[in-house]
């Protein structure tokens, strides 16, 4: 089925925070880290939510970021439709707001994450906010995830650790503010404003965060960036408040060059000479014995084992994250 809405992601996050179980939203910017992630997916039966940053559309769109999401999109709808899990794409860390208008305005993303959490608490809600109230009057399928890191009033040069986590009080007030779908909240994992800093991962902090919405009414799904590096104990435990989207790219990213290294690793000058054959590219090795192995130098050959490990990872990614065997739509 193609990919879905903003309206159906909201459905499964509701899914999420009743049965405890998570999201792993996989950044990916081109397709065969895209078609790996949803053939792991569909084997465990959980629904997916791919990611693309602006760096991706540009990258996708050869220099045009526009471009890029429209061809991307229609890339994830298309291959979307050979399996019966939910897809869902989201928008992630967009901090300009032409580009979020022209998102809006094409409809494509199940949901946006609009990243000001580098900007001071009052400036994040104004352009939190923003984005929210451009959804709604577009009347767009569109959830808006926003971020908030430092403490209201935390001073530029002042780094104190507290500074860095999400404060619980400060957490109601900004989702009552700007009336954001999802929070990314900041308890110790190594992302955005925290980056470089050595912080302690704080489960206790998220449970608190949670605690302080519930408590005022609002049922907020929680995001933790960063996750590449939290171990599945920790995972499971931030799981239990009210977590329900953990970001993953890096992992990808290590999985994509490294199963293409292993595999021209495995027997080198079955793609490079050996030693006393020149390397000579242009007449491609004619005139000698040797000569390169289109049985491993073919992309498809490394592609299609990228793809199945980026499916293995997944897999078992979505098994930690509890979403396995959770879709709504198998």
């Amino acid at each position: 089925m193609p990919f879905k809405g903003g309206s159906e992601l909201s459905d499964v996050y509701d899914d999420a925070l009743e049965e405890g179980f998570g999201l792993v939203a996989s950044n990916i910017a081109e397709p065969n880290t895209m078609m790996g992630l949803m053939e792991g997916a569909s084997r465990v039966e959980s629904d997916l939510l791919v990611q693309m940053a602006s760096g991706a559309c540009t990258f996708a769109g050869n220099g045009d970021p526009i471009a890029g999401l429209r061809a991307m999109a229609n890339y994830i709808d298309l291959i979307a439709e050979q399996y019966d899990i939910g897809v869902f794409l989201n928008m992630d860390h967009q901090t300009d707001l032409a580009t979020i208008e022209k998102q809006v305005e094409l409809d494509i993303p199940s949901s946006i994450m609009i990243d000001a959490s580098h900007e001071p608490f009052e400036e994040n809600v104004e352009r939190s906010r923003e984005v929210v109230e451009l959804t709604e009057q577009a009347d767009g399928d569109i959830l808006v995830e926003a971020e908030l890191g430092q403490i209201k009033g935390a001073e530029d040069e002042i780094e104190s650790e507290d500074a860095f986590y999400t404060a619980p009080e400060q957490a109601v007030e900004f989702v009552d503010r700007t009336g954001c779908d999802l929070l990314a909240i900041s308890v110790g994992t190594q992302h955005g404003v925290a980056k470089g800093k050595d912080l302690e991962l704080r489960p206790d902090l998220a449970r608190d965060i949670r605690e302080a919405l519930t408590d005022h009414g609002l049922d907020t799904p929680l995001v933790l960036h960063g996750s590449s590096g939290v171990q599945p104990d920790q995972l499971r435990q931030m799981l239990q408040h009210g977590i329900c989207k953990m970001n993953k790219d890096t992992r990808y990213q290590y999985e994509h060059t490294r199963t293409a290294f292993d595999l021209y690793n495995e027997a080198p000058t079955d793609i490079i000479p050996p030693e006393g054959v020149d390397d000579d590219r242009d007449t491609f090795f004619n005139g000698v014995d040797w000569s390169p192995d289109k049985d491993r130098f073919d992309p498809r050959v490394a592609d299609r084992q990228i793809r199945e490990r980026i499916a293995e990872v997944h897999a078992d990614l979505a098994e930690v994250a509890g979403s396995a065997g959770q879709s709504r739509y198998v």
